[in-house]
């Protein structure tokens, strides 16, 4: 089974193509700037190569993946007929709680739901699934949802303390996203590491340029860092991560700042790059602050510590912790960031290895000593290949 998985950002389409006989990847690559001037499409594989096009919106832009993938350029298919089902990642699903086969019903009941909460991602996600119905027809298409993995949190948890009514009216509540970066990392780390993850109390830290903490429990989460929109929890890439609505709302009336002018800030000009005045490259930061730069080291500081904070709640929480799991970009591949967030947390049993810690980029390797209690890993996450499998799963359950 051939599956193609895309992935549709406000102003991007990530795509890669899986043959699911031996988990290969055949294509790969994305659009950028979609609806500006300089738009081009990038493919990586199966050769590199970049051009400028002119993409309007989205339609036009999973057109040109379609085409790309087999031109004789940079394709790898000779026709669109070898395309057997089409995974779309999701970032909002509301309540959706599992993959699901995007039949027209289920479509539409997304729809109604999610471009209430998630209005910007979600049109531009609804309006890619439709370009793909329209171009692959008879092609199954199958919504993998950022928020599911999260469903299985208590009420207690996911409720904010806001009226009620506005969860009944609005549905205001924690959902959680990232979700499939952590199926796959929790799968993955118990393969690894080799235990029973209905047994352990474990929490994985998903840090990216957006950063998600989770804790889980006999397999399931129990709680998440982000709330109904992925800018809550710590201090990210751009986000401010959590802040006091009280000074958001005065900030608001002493700048004169539209609500979409809020979102800006919260989302795009805070964080890392809010607090250095450099970039919210952690790379970047990290150097920067190595050479001095006394802004880039409150960043640092401010991004580790909250951090911490989360994982000691967490363990709190948890009852106790098992396994600590670093994955994605910075988590992965940053060891100045997993010992700032990991040091004073010697109570609770965890001991870092800091010979190791500074030579694990991108490996699966644990990273506390012998003796730690708490037992500390890096797992590289996959979330294509858990889309693929989802997608080749939901579609051979249907036949």
């Amino acid at each position: 089974m051939k599956v193609l998985l895309l992935n549709c950002g406000s102003s991007s389409i990530k795509y890669k193509l899986y043959d699911m006989s031996d988990h290969s990847v055949m294509a790969a690559g994305g659009i950028e700037k979609i609806g500006s001037a300089g738009s081009f499409i990038k493919t990586k594989l199966p050769k590199a190569d970049k051009t400028l096009c002119d993409i309007p919106d989205h339609n036009t832009g999973v057109q040109l993946v379609l085409q790309t993938l087999t031109s004789p350029e940079n394709g790898c298919i000779h026709s669109l007929d070898e395309i057997d089902a089409v995974g779309d990642r999701i970032v909002h699903g509301g309540p959706f709680s599992e993959s699901t086969l995007l039949t027209p019903e289920i479509f539409a009941e997304w729809k109604k739901c999610a471009l209430g909460l998630a209005p910007v991602h979600s049109e531009v996600q609804a309006k890619s699934i439709e370009a793909i119905s329209k171009c692959l027809p008879n092609v199954p298409q199958v919504g993998i949802f950022d928020t599911a993995f999260h469903q299985t949190i208590p009420e207690h948890a996911y409720l904010t303390s806001l009226p009620y009514e506005f969860y009944e009216k609005y549905g205001i509540r924690r959902y959680g996203f990232h979700g499939t970066s952590f199926r796959y990392v929790l799968q993955r780390s118990a393969q690894v590491l080799g235990f029973n993850a209905n047994e352990k109390r474990i929490i994985i830290c998903h840090i990216g340029n957006g950063i998600s903490v989770s804790a889980i429990k006999e397999g399931v989460c129990i709680d998440t860092t982000m709330g109904m929109m992925p800018n809550d929890g710590p201090m990210m890439g751009t986000r401010t991560g959590d802040m006091d609505a009280s000074a958001l709302l005065f900030l608001m009336e002493k700048e004169n700042l539209t609500p979409a002018a809020t979102l800006d800030l919260i989302s795009k000009n805070s964080g890392l790059l809010g607090i250095s005045g450099l970039t919210n490259d952690m790379r970047e930061i990290v150097e920067a602050a190595q050479s001095g730069h006394s802004r880039a080291q409150l960043a640092l500081d401010m991004y580790c510590y909250r951090l911490k904070r989360y994982i000691g709640a967490y363990a709190a929480i948890l009852g106790g912790v098992d396994y600590i799991i670093f994955t994605a970009g910075v988590g992965e591949n940053q060891p100045p960031v997993r010992k700032g967030c990991l040091e004073g947390l010697e109570f609770m049993g965890v001991q870092l290895d800091i010979e190791t810690n500074e030579k694990v980029y991108g490996q699966e390797t644990v990273i506390s000593t012998p003796d730690s209690k708490v037992t500390v890993a890096v797992i590289p996450t996959d979330e294509e290949l858990m889309m693929a499998q989802d997608t080749m799963q939901v579609v051979t359950k249907q036949k």
